[in-house]
């Protein structure tokens, strides 16, 4: 059985730093068989993927897609050791105010959009809340 969980969440002034972790259990990162991925949501409005890591080919590393949004400012990163990854946040401002999750799916997503949108992903954690304050 998959679960992933977050953690890292914060509250942080705005042009802080924060790194969220997602650990995995019931796959292995280092098969390279299962897409990853960073969503974030506020009240109201649907998830929105910033990051997304994905395995394209086995015996590579995994390759990024970042969210137009969030390019310059978000690192993703997998970690082989805690079977997971990171999400980097660096120069946060108050519209990153969200409550962050990962996400996985075994199933290959071939583009960017596809690896992007909330509806690809099988798998979810129970989210970790970051709040930006100016």
């Amino acid at each position: 059985q998959v679960q992933l969980v977050e953690s890292g969440g914060d509250s942080v002034q705005a042009g802080g730093s924060l790194r969220l972790s997602c650990t995995a259990s019931g796959f292995r990162v280092r098969d390279q068989t299962v897409f990853m991925a960073w969503f974030r949501q506020t009240p109201g409005q649907e998830r929105e993927g910033v990051v997304s890591l994905y395995p394209p080919r086995p015996g590579t590393n995994y390759y990024v897609d970042y969210a137009d949004s969030v390019k310059g400012r978000f690192t993703g990163l997998i970690d082989y050791n805690k079977n997971g990854m990171h999400l980097q946040i660096n120069g946060l401002k108050p519209e990153d105010t969200a409550m962050y999750y990962c996400a996985a799916s075994s199933s290959p997503l071939e583009t960017t959009s596809a690896r992007l949108m909330a509806r690809s992903y099988d798998y979810w954690g129970q989210g970790t809340q970051v709040t930006v304050s100016s």
